[in-house]
């Protein structure tokens, strides 16, 4: 009886695995294949580009690199979804599921998810405007502000899609934005970022010799072969930005290429922080 059963059920399997199972099975992996070409083709546009870009601003260089990686993905993202509802679409059809007659059920269940549907609608809308407007892209460290949290998240920027931010921050931790849940946005390295090191000096210092000192590091941190390229132009010494009876606080700035500011801003204090001790200053804690 069973090998009857057996003869019965192969014909029906092998006819078919030759009409429309095997159309299935090509279908779920050439949206396969299609996926992985279409990032493969992503990443080679995006490198293309970025090898043949003609100018000598290294600041807007990189701005024009972010926002391509943003819209790649972007794009990439908008193109793969379209093509996986469409081949689920057809796979449905094969198996004998009448897709016309889909229409009016699906017609309901949209009416009945229309209210959760919403704030899907408005992560789209807001992924598309920030990608538009170029708020941030690829490689920006930012600070976002989200509804409903006290603290906002921070890091650089992984990944950018029409629904979602995806963020890392310092401690590799990676962070997920709702695109339509972020009311501020503050971008640290958007077109130029500024380094800032503020010097606590003792309230009975010589701050001419101070500022001497200071100058000096400035002047030779912008000759220095390895930060000269990261900086826009020479540090400079605000003066004293705070005063106390114990203690002044002076300033330096230095404006560097997006997201380069924490680099030049650790080696700017060494670099102080030796020339002060050289000098027999101390700096106050």
């Amino acid at each position: 009886m069973t090998d009857l059963l057996a003869l019965d059920t192969a014909p029906g399997i092998t006819s078919w695995l030759r009409s429309s199972g095997l159309e299935i099975v090509l279908l779920i992996v050439g949206a396969m294949l299609f996926g992985r070409f279409a990032a493969f083709l992503r990443d080679r546009v995006t490198t293309k580009i970025d090898s043949t870009f003609q100018t000598s601003d290294a600041l807007v260089r990189t701005e024009a690199a972010k926002h391509r990686h943003a819209l790649a993905q972007v794009v990439t993202w908008v193109v793969l979804t379209i093509v996986y509802v469409l081949v689920g679409m057809e796979v449905l059809r094969r198996l004998g599921f009448s897709v016309t007659g889909l229409v009016a059920p699906a017609a309901v269940l949209g009416a009945a998810l229309g209210f959760g549907a919403q704030r899907i609608v408005q992560d789209i809308l807001a992924g598309f405007f920030i990608i538009t407007e170029r708020q941030y892209g690829f490689g920006d460290v930012v600070q976002i502000a989200v509804i409903g949290s006290a603290d906002p998240a921070e890091g650089t920027v992984e990944d950018v899609t029409l629904r979602i931010t995806t963020l890392r921050n310092s401690d590799g931790e990676v962070i997920t934005v709702p695109n339509g849940q972020i009311v501020k946005v503050t971008n640290l390295s958007k077109d130029w970022a500024r380094a800032a090191i503020d010097v606590p000096v003792s309230a009975q210092a010589d701050i001419t010799r101070i500022n001497e000192v200071l100058h000096e590091v400035c002047q030779k941190a912008y000759q220095d072969p390895r930060l000269e390229p990261l900086l826009l132009d020479e540090p400079s010494v605000m003066g004293v930005e705070g005063l106390s009876i114990a203690e002044m606080n002076i300033r330096m700035v230095a404006r560097t290429l997006p997201g380069k500011q924490f680099e030049v801003g650790r080696e700017l204090r060494v670099r102080v922080a030796a020339a002060l001790r050289k000098e027999g200053i101390s700096e106050t804690t």
